[in-house]
């Protein structure tokens, strides 16, 4: 199984930036992260990741996982998620189960009320938010069950 792991704007320095709000852990922590998750069933999964600040280049490579046979996707969209009708229309149309994730809790970021409001939501299979990185693999965990 192929699952695209998605970041968006921002996400590229995790475990740098603001580690009180994002934590110290960086990508590189994942594939660990779900193997504690997922045991065996992670066994032959194969995670491709991805990150851009640019909008465009995220929906071309939303499209290029589509031509590719991509079985899953973990996106966070970062500020896009609370912008991008693009993205929305995107996913609406490749075909590919997404699961939403947030390292943060956005539902209870009371001070920026945008951030509660997701206008990819309507297209994935899911949402984790508030776990830290641990949502990534909560999210590998929840394709790979659907894929069961």
């Amino acid at each position: 199984m192929r699952i695209l792991v998605m970041n968006g704007p921002n996400l590229g320095a995790l475990g740098e930036r603001q580690p009180e709000i994002y934590g110290s852990q960086g990508m590189d922590a994942l594939p660990a992260l779900v193997r504690a998750v997922c045991g065996g069933s992670a066994d032959g999964v194969d995670l491709v990741f991805y990150q851009s600040n640019h909008e465009g280049e995220l929906l071309d490579r939303l499209e290029a996982a589509r031509r590719e046979g991509v079985d899953g996707i973990v996106l966070n969209a970062g500020a896009l998620t609370h912008t991008s009708l693009a993205l929305a229309d995107c996913l609406a149309w490749i075909g590919i189960p997404c699961v939403e994730v947030h390292i943060s809790n956005v539902f209870a970021r009371t001070d920026q009320p945008l951030r509660r409001q997701s206008l990819i939501g309507g297209q994935v299979i899911g949402v984790i938010a508030g776990f830290g990185l641990t949502g990534y693999a909560l999210a590998v965990a929840a394709l790979l069950q659907r894929r069961a």
